[in-house]
């Protein structure tokens, strides 16, 4: 009688397993501990500053706290690597940023792949780039910025959020077009140059703007310009490079949620609809509004193919560019 229960259990273990009758059950009881979000660059960076009002309202729908694990370095691929390697048990989701597609391009030795080990959640926040400078640096326009630039090639810096970083190369780019010298500083994440940038140490930043709204009200940074297709609602008053008078200078931003591969559907399946949710949160429309940044509104597949051909993009950036690590 025991053999046959036993030999009656393994039976519907396997057609479990057959129809998925057990992975269903994660995603019901899900979660049912703090959830960690693996945020690849230190506190105070643009990928932080949407991560954190993020989980705070995910917090509120789950019940379950979301644990904020910053792991900065090497432009970001420190933090990926760890993602990646993490247990897929629905616990630990990686918020990695537009950087992340740059970085193959200019990391050959990766030890992981953005396309293939992880598995796409959706775009979190698509916030424009924009040019912010220090208050002591003589400039208040875009056109005194690149007239200074000329006077004095290599004599100002910018920094970026590390080698291959969106800031990095829209800084590239913008010495590209105007034909001047800047010096690059690279840091471990938009956070630290920040603080050099607000102290005086660095002259200016292309920076994303969900990490230099704040500063910019608070007029302890000077704003030049948006390098986006139109203004943005937050500041209305700062022009878009093209009305500032440099054509062609557009570099577009964004941060987006993925889960470790082999992480279950069911899973990843339910963290889509909770995403979905919390973008059309009031609390985070407010706060996506005050950072520059429409809420986005792309899941799963189609969000796979935007990254995909994201990579394919920069890839051809840097390539043209000839940009190298530092």
């Amino acid at each position: 009688m025991n053999i046959a229960l036993t030999r009656r259990a393994l039976a519907l273990a396997s057609i479990c397993l057959a129809t998925g009758a057990y992975a269903q059950a994660p995603a019901q009881n899900w979660p049912q501990k703090p959830v960690t979000f693996i945020v690849p660059f230190p506190a105070g960076g643009g990928t932080d500053a949407f991560a954190r009002p993020l989980g705070v309202q995910l917090e509120q729908q789950f019940g379950q706290r979301i644990v904020i694990d910053n792991r900065g370095g090497a432009g970001g691929t420190v933090g990926a690597s760890v993602a990646s390697k993490a247990a897929p048990d629905g616990y630990t989701f990686f918020i990695g940023a537009a950087h992340h597609a740059i970085a193959p391009a200019l990391y050959p030795k990766l030890d992981y792949n953005i396309e293939t080990d992880f598995i796409p959640v959706g775009l979190v926040a698509t916030p424009p780039q924009v040019i912010v400078v220090n208050p002591k640096v003589p400039a208040n326009t875009l056109q005194e910025l690149i007239a200074l630039a000329e006077k004095s090639p290599d004599k100002l810096n910018f920094g970026s959020a590390g080698n291959g970083t969106t800031h990095h190369l829209a800084g590239e780019l913008f010495k590209l077009l105007t034909k001047t010298r800047l010096t690059h500083v690279p840091y471990r994440g938009a956070g630290p140059a920040m603080q050099d940038l607000l102290a005086g140490h660095i002259d200016l930043m292309f920076d994303g703007l969900g990490s230099s709204a704040a500063q910019i009200e608070a007029k302890q940074l000077r704003a030049l310009a948006v390098a986006a297709p139109k203004r943005t609602s937050a500041f209305p008053d700062v022009p878009t490079a093209a009305e500032a008078g440099l054509k062609d200078y557009e570099v577009a931003t964004w941060y987006a949620m993925w889960a470790p591969k082999n992480t279950p559907s069911e899973i990843v399946v339910r963290m889509t609809g909770e995403l979905k949710k919390a973008l059309a949160a009031p609390m985070i429309v407010e706060a996506w509004r005050k950072n520059g940044s429409d809420v986005p509104n792309l899941y799963g597949t189609d969000f796979s193919a935007f990254v995909s051909a994201e990579v394919k993009r920069w890839g051809d950036v840097v390539r043209a560019s000839a940009v190298k690590l530092e």
